[in-house]
C-alpha cells in the first residue's frame, strides 16, 4: 500500500474518533507536524462530519499542511469562537472562503505564515465579530485595502507583521476604530503612513512598527495615547528631536524601542522619572548603518543626559539599551539613577565612552542580571566579582575595548559558572589565564585577546570548556605550545591565536576540534613541517599559518579541504611547488608570498573560478605568466612580485573584467605593455558586495525576551537574538603606492585600484589607452627601458594618486595637462630623456620637488632653474639655465685651449722634423711680416698727410 493512500486512512480514523468522542466538546487542537509523515498537503480525509461539532468553539489547525481546500468544511462550525490556520502555508483563493461569513461568532482568527494576499479582505470583511486578527508573515503587497476591513468595529488586535506593505489606501484610524493592538513591523511603510494618522487610536496599548521606512519626526500628538503600554518605532529613519513631554505623557507605557533611526539633539532621562510602570527602554544607534547593498554612515547626534535636573525614578528597570548614545557627554559619567535599580535583566552601556573605575556594584545590586554589555567605553580599574556566587543567571558578558587592568579573578569560574559568552578584549588585563575558566561548561564563546596575558593555555580551558566554539585568545603574550595536549573542545568552530609566542610543533590536541571552520596561528615562532592532520578539518573555512619557522613542502593532504575560503601560509620557509590539486577547493583568497615555492604557476589554478586575490609574490616561480589567467572571472587582485617569470604580459590578462590591482614589478618581463590594458574596468566596478568579507556562522545564543518583556495580546515571533550569530572579517592586500607599502583591507579594496609594472625589462612606447583608466589611483611604470613621449591621455587619470615613469628612457616634454589631475600627490619622471618646461607649478604640480625630476638636463623650469629665453631660438631648441649657461662657457673655452695647445705642439713637431717644411714656414712667416711693415708703414704716411693738409 502506498505511503500517502495509509495517511488518508490515518487521518480517517484520527478525525472520526474524534468526531465521536468530543462532539459536545467545545475545544479541539491539532497542531503538530503532522505534515511531516507525508510530501502532500492533506485533503479533506474525514472533514465532512465537523457538521457534528456544533458546540466547538476553539479549534487549532496550525503548524500542519492543510490546503484551501479544507476552507468549506469550516463553515460548518457556527458556534467556532477560535479558528487558527497558522502555518499552514495555504494560498490565497476564491475557493472556500465564500464559507468563512458563516462562521457569525467568530472572534480571534489565526492565519500566521500562510501564502494570503489581499484577495481575501472582502471575506474577512464579513467577520463582524471579529476581535483578534493575525495576518502576520503573510504575501500582503503594495497598498493595504484597510476600507474592506471597515465592519471590523469590534476588532481590537491586528497583526501585520513581516509583509510587504507600503501604505493604506484608507486612513486606518478611521476605519478600525477599537483597535487596541496594531502590528505593522518589519513591512516596507514609508511616507504614505504617517504616524500622526495613528494619533486617533486613542484606544491603542500596543503600537508596533518596527523595521520599516519611516522618515519624519516624532509627532507631539502621539502623547495624546495615554493607554500606550508597548511603542516600538525601532529601525526606521526617523529624525529630529525626541520631546521630552511627549514621553512624560505616556504615563502607562511599559515598553519603549525608539533604536536604530536618525534622532539628534539632547533628550534627558529624567523624562521617563513619573512612569513607574515602565520596564524597558531600547535606544540604541547603528555606528554604521547599512541599507541595502550601501553603507551609509550618519553623525550620530544624540545626546542622552540623566543628571540634569535632578530626579529620583519611579520605576524598576528590567532592561535598558543606551548603545552609542552619548550618554552625559561631555563629562561621560555613568547614569547614577542605576545605583537605584535592582531587578535588571539586561543592561548595555556600550559605544559611550564613559569613564570612571569599573562599576562592579551593578553586579552587586542587580542579581538576577543577564546580559551585561559595557563594551568600547573608557572604564579604568580592575575588574571586581562579588565574593559569593549571587549572579547565577549571567551568561553574556562583555567589557571588552576599555583600560580595565589587573587580574581576572582566579575563581571566576565559580563565581560566574553558568556564562555563555565572556569578552574582556582589548584591555591592559595581564596575569595568566585563570584555570577555573575550565568550570564554565556553558561557555560558548570565550574572547581574551589584545591583552598582557603571559603563560600557557591553561589545560582546564582545553578540557573543561566542553561547549566551547569561539575562543580568540590572539594579540597577547602567552608562551608554551599553541594548543594543550590534552584537549575535549569537540565543538570548537574558530581558533585565533595570533601574535603571541607559542614555540614548538602544533600541538597534537587541536587535531580533535574536527569541527574547526577558522584556525589562525599566525605571527608566532612555530616551527617543523606543515601538520598533515589538518587536511581532516573538513568544515575549514580559513587557515592562516603565516609569519612562522614552517618549512617543507605543502601536505597534498590540504587539497582535501574543500570548503577553504582562505588560505595563508605566507612568509615561512615553505619550498617546493605549488600544489596543482587546490583547484578542489572553493578557494578565493591565497596568499603563499614570501616562501621558496619554485617551478611556474600551476596550470590547474584556473579551474578554481572562485579565487578573488592570487597572492605569491617574492618565491622563485619562474616561466611565463599563463594565458590561462584572463579565464579567473572573479579574480580582483594578482600580485605576482618578486619572482623570476619571463615573457611577454599576455594579453589575455585584459579579460579580467573584475580586476583591480596588478604588481608584476621585479621580474623579468620583456617586450611592449599591451594597450589592451586600457580597455580594461579596472576601478570601476566600486560596488560593495562580498567579494572581499569572510562570515563565520556558529549556533550562536538567544535570549528568551520573556525574563523582562511586558505581556503582549500580539505574539513575537521569534526570541530576541542577543548577538549576531556570525563572525565577519575582511580580505588584507599589500600593495605599493605613493612610495610605501600600504596594507588595504576591506571597504577600501572595493575602491583602490592600481597596476605596478616597475623593475622588469618592458620596452617600447606606453600606450595611449592606458589613460583610458580613469578610476585608477596607482601606476608604477618605473625601472624599465620605456622610451617615447608621455601619453597626453594620462591627464584623463581622474583618479590618479600616484604615478611614477622615472628611471626609463621617455623623451619629449612633459604634458601640461597633467596639471589637471587634482588628486596626483606623488609623481615621479625622474632619471629620464624629458626635455622643455615643467608644467606651471599650480594645483597637486606645486606640492612636487627636484627629486621628481632630476636625471633629466634638458628639462628647467620651477622646481628646477628656469629656463632661457627662447624668443630668437627656433621652438626645438630647448632652453637652459642660468647655470647651465655658465657650465657651458667653461667647458667651451677648456676645450677650446686644449685643442690650441695640441695643434701648436704638433706643429712644433712637424716643423723640427721637417726641414723642407720648416723652410717654407719660416719663409712664410718672413713674408707675412714683411707685408705687415710696409702695409702699416704706407697707411700711417697716408694718415700724416691727410692730417697736414
Amino acid at each position: 500500500m502506498e505511503p500517502n493512500s495509509c495517511v488518508a486512512i490515518f487521518f480517517f480514523f484520527f478525525f472520526f474518533f474524534f468526531f465521536f468522542f468530543f462532539q459536545m466538546h467545545a475545544s479541539l487542537s491539532f497542531s503538530f507536524e503532522i505534515g511531516s509523515l507525508r510530501s502532500e498537503p492533506i485533503s479533506h480525509a474525514g472533514f465532512g462530519r465537523w457538521s457534528r461539532l456544533r458546540k466547538l468553539e476553539n479549534l487549532d489547525l496550525s503548524e500542519n499542511h492543510f490546503n484551501q481546500s479544507i476552507l468549506p468544511y469550516l463553515g460548518a462550525l457556527s458556534s467556532l469562537r477560535s479558528l487558527s490556520l497558522a502555518g499552514n502555508l495555504i494560498e490565497s483563493s476564491h475557493i472556500g472562503f465564500e464559507m468563512l461569513p458563516r462562521l457569525s461568532k467568530l472572534e480571534h482568527l489565526d492565519l500566521y505564515g500562510n501564502l494570503f494576499s489581499k484577495t481575501i479582505l472582502p471575506y474577512l470583511g464579513a467577520l463582524s465579530s471579529l476581535k483578534s486578527l493575525d495576518l502576520s508573515f503573510n504575501k500582503f503587497e503594495g497598498w493595504f485595502h484597510i476600507e474592506e476591513l471597515a465592519n471590523l468595529s469590534k476588532l481590537e488586535v491586528l497583526d501585520l507583521e513581516n509583509n510587504e506593505l507600503t501604505g493604506f489606501v484608507a486612513p486606518l484610524a478611521e476605519a478600525l476604530t477599537s483597535l487596541q493592538a496594531l502590528s505593522l513591523s518589519s513591512n516596507r511603510l514609508n511616507r504614505s503612513l504617517t504616524l500622526e494618522g495613528l494619533c486617533k487610536l486613542r484606544n491603542l496599548q500596543e503600537l508596533d512598527i518596527s523595521d520599516n521606512e519611516l522618515e519624519e519626526s516624532l509627532p507631539p500628538c502621539l502623547g495624546n495615547l495615554s493607554s500606550l503600554r508597548f511603542l516600538d518605532l525601532s529601525r526606521n529613519r526617523l529624525g529630529g528631536f525626541i520631546s521630552s513631554s511627549l514621553i512624560a505623557n505616556l504615563t502607562m507605557l511599559e515598553y519603549i524601542s525608539l533604536s536604530y533611526n536618525r534622532f539628534e539633539g539632547s533628550f534627558s532621562f529624567s523624562s521617563f522619572a513619573n512612569l513607574s510602570k515602565l520596564e524597558v527602554v531600547e535606544l540604541l544607534v547603528l555606528k554604521n548603518p547599512k541599507f541595502g547593498k550601501e553603507f551609509i554612515t550618519y553623525p550620530n547626534q544624540l545626546v542622552i543626559g540623566t543628571e540634569s535636573p535632578s530626579w529620583a525614578p519611579t520605576f524598576q528597570l528590567k532592561a535598558l539599551h543606551l548603545s552609542n548614545c552619548n550618554i552625559n557627554k561631555p563629562t561621560g559619567i555613568i547614569p547614577n539613577f542605576l545605583s537605584s535599580q535592582n531587578d535588571l535583566r539586561s543592561l548595555d552601556l556600550s559605544h559611550n565612552n564613559m569613564e570612571g573605575k569599573f562599576p562592579s556594584w551593578l553586579l552587586e545590586n542587580n542579581q538576577r542580571l543577564e546580559v551585561l554589555n559595557l563594551r568600547s567605553n573608557s572604564f579604568v580599574g580592575s575588574f571586581h566579582l562579588p565574593p559569593h556566587p549571587s549572579n547565577l543567571h549571567a551568561f553574556w558578558f562583555d567589557m571588552s575595548n576599555n583600560h580595565i587592568h589587573g587580574q581576572i579573578p582566579r575563581n571566576i569560574g565559580l563565581l560566574l559558572p553558568n556564562l555563555e559568552y565572556l569578552n574582556m578584549s582589548t584591555n591592559v588585563l595581564d596575569g595568566t589565564i585563570p584555570p577555573s575558566v575550565g568550570d564554565m561548561k556553558q561557555l560558548i564563546s570565550l574572547d581574551l585577546s589584545r591583552n598582557n596575558f603571559s603563560g600557557e593555555i591553561p589545560e582546564q580551558l582545553a578540557t573543561g570548556c566542553i561547549s566551547l566554539q569561539i575562543l580568540k585568545l590572539s594579540n597577547n603574550a602567552l608562551q608554551g605550545l599553541a594548543f594543550p595536549k590534552r584537549s575535549n573542545l569537540t565543538q570548537l568552530t574558530y581558533l585565533s591565536l595570533e601574535n603571541n609566542r607559542f614555540t614548538g610543533k602544533i600541538s597534537p590536541g587541536l587535531f580533535k576540534s574536527l569541527q574547526l571552520c577558522k584556525l589562525d596561528i599566525s605571527e608566532n615562532y612555530i616551527s617543523g613541517s606543515l601538520p598533515s592532520q589538518i587536511g581532516n578539518f573538513s568544515d575549514l573555512l580559513t587557515l592562516v599559518m603565516s609569519k612562522n619557522y614552517f618549512e617543507g613542502p605543502i601536505p597534498v593532504e590540504y587539497c582535501k579541504l574543500s570548503m577553504l575560503d582562505l588560505l595563508d601560509l605566507s612568509h615561512n620557509n615553505i619550498v617546493g611547488s605549488i600544489p596543482s590539486c587546490f583547484d578542489q577547493t572553493a578557494l578565493r583568497f591565497m596568499h603563499l608570498q614570501g616562501n621558496g615555492f619554485t617551478g611556474s604557476v600551476p596550470n590547474a589554478l584556473s579551474n578554481i573560478s572562485s579565487i578573488v586575490t592570487l597572492d605569491i609574490r617574492y618565491n622563485n616561480i619562474s616561466g611565463s605568466i599563463p594565458d590561462w589567467i584572463g579565464v579567473l572571472p572573479n579574480l580582483r587582485v594578482l600580485l605576482l612580485k618578486g619572482n623570476h617569470l619571463q615573457g611577454h604580459i599576455p594579453i589575455h590578462l585584459c579579460q579580467l573584467n573584475n580586476i583591480s590591482i596588478i604588481d608584476l614589478s621585479k621580474n623579468n618581463l620583456s617586450g611592449e605593455i599591451p594597450s589592451c590594458l586600457g580597455n580594461m574596468m579596472l576601478g570601476s566596478r566600486e560596488v560593495i558586495d562580498s567579494s572581499f568579507f569572510r562570515q563565520y556562522y556558529y549556533s550562536g545564543m538567544s535570549m528568551n525576551r520573556s525574563t523582562y518583556m511586558p505581556k503582549r495580546r500580539i505574539h513575537v515571533y521569534p526570541p530576541l537574538n542577543v548577538y549576531d550569530d556570525s563572525l565577519e572579517e575582511q580580505e588584507e592586500v599589500e600593495f605599493i603606492t605613493k612610495s610605501r607599502s600600504e596594507t588595504y583591507k576591506g571597504d577600501i579594496l572595493y575602491f583602490m585600484s592600481g597596476i605596478d609594472l616597475s623593475w622588469n625589462q618592458l620596452t617600447g612606447e606606453i600606450p595611449p589607452e592606458v589613460g583610458n583608466l580613469s578610476r585608477m589611483h596607482a601606476l608604477n611604470l618605473s625601472n624599465n627601458q620605456l622610451t617615447g613621449e608621455i601619453p597626453e591621455t594620462f591627464s584623463h587619470l581622474k583618479q590618479i594618486e600616484s604615478l611614477d615613469l622615472s628611471y626609463n628612457r621617455l623623451n619629449g616634454k612633459i604634458p601640461s595637462q597633467l596639471t589637471e589631475l587634482n588628486f596626483l600627490s606623488t609623481f615621479s619622471v625622474a632619471h629620464n630623456n624629458l626635455s622643455g618646461r615643467i608644467p606651471d607649478m599650480k594645483a597637486q604640480f606645486a606640492t612636487f620637488k627636484e627629486t621628481s625630476y632630476e636625471g633629466n638636463p634638458l628639462l628647467c623650469g620651477p622646481p628646477l632653474k628656469s629656463c632661457y629665453s627662447t624668443s630668437l631660438l627656433p621652438p626645438s631648441v630647448p632652453t637652459t639655465s642660468d647655470d647651465e649657461e655658465e657650465d657651458f662657457d667653461i667647458n667651451f673655452y677648456a676645450c677650446f685651449l686644449a685643442s690650441y695647445v695640441v695643434w701648436f705642439l704638433v706643429s712644433v713637431a712637424v716643423l723640427y722634423v721637417n726641414r723642407y717644411w720648416r723652410e717654407v714656414f719660416f719663409g712664410f712667416v718672413d713674408r707675412f711680416i714683411y707685408s705687415c711693415y710696409y702695409f702699416a708703414l704706407d697707411n700711417l704716411c697716408k694718415a700724416i698727410a691727410h692730417v697736414t693738409k
